[in-house]
Parts: structure tokens; C-alpha cells; sequence
């Protein structure tokens, strides 16, 4: 039996939750405080959310299917690194 988490509001006490099978919360329910009814409150399911930066790529993936980038020249080259301020590291290790 799968058993869900349902939140409701009492007037009184305030939020609280309910734990019930699927398919079997009542609109009303007693107050664990106080005992008075307290209503249902509906709130949006709790999904997993996909992370954003798979989702740009997804996005990426799926326009570039349709409407492919066209390259329109050749890139440049990489500019060469520049030579280090001090001359003394020059001197140093290489990896």
C-alpha cells in the first residue's frame, strides 16, 4: 500500500500534515491540537527538477536538430600565450 503525505490547515493551530493511503484524504480532518476540522491544503506535487544546465543543452540538442548552426568561415587561430612578466620564470620546471 503506498501511503502519501497530505498537508491541511487548521483555523486555529495553524498547517499540520496527514499521512494516508493514496487516493484516501478527506477534505476535512481533524485538528491533532485542537480537534477542530481543519481543511485540506492542495500544494503542487513534489517532481524531480532536472538541472539547468541539462536542460539548456537538451534545448541546444533539440534546435540544432531542426535549425542546424552554419558555419560561415574558417575560425581563427588561438592567440599565443603571452610571455610572462618576469624573465625569471622562464627559468622554472615544465610539466
Amino acid at each position: 500500500m503506498i501511503v502519501a503525505t497530505y498537508p491541511y490547515r487548521c483555523a486555529v493551530c495553524g498547517p499540520f500534515e496527514v499521512r494516508r493511503p493514496i487516493g484516501e484524504a478527506a477534505a476535512t480532518e481533524e485538528c491533532v491540537g485542537c480537534g477542530e476540522p481543519a481543511v485540506r491544503v492542495y500544494t503542487p506535487p513534489l517532481l524531480a527538477r532536472t538541472a539547468p544546465a541539462l536542460v539548456r543543452a537538451l534545448d541546444a540538442a533539440q534546435a540544432s536538430a531542426h535549425e542546424p548552426q552554419v558555419t560561415q568561415r574558417v575560425p581563427a587561430r588561438p592567440k599565443r600565450a603571452t610571455p610572462p612578466p618576469d624573465p625569471r620564470w622562464a627559468k622554472l620546471p615544465r610539466p
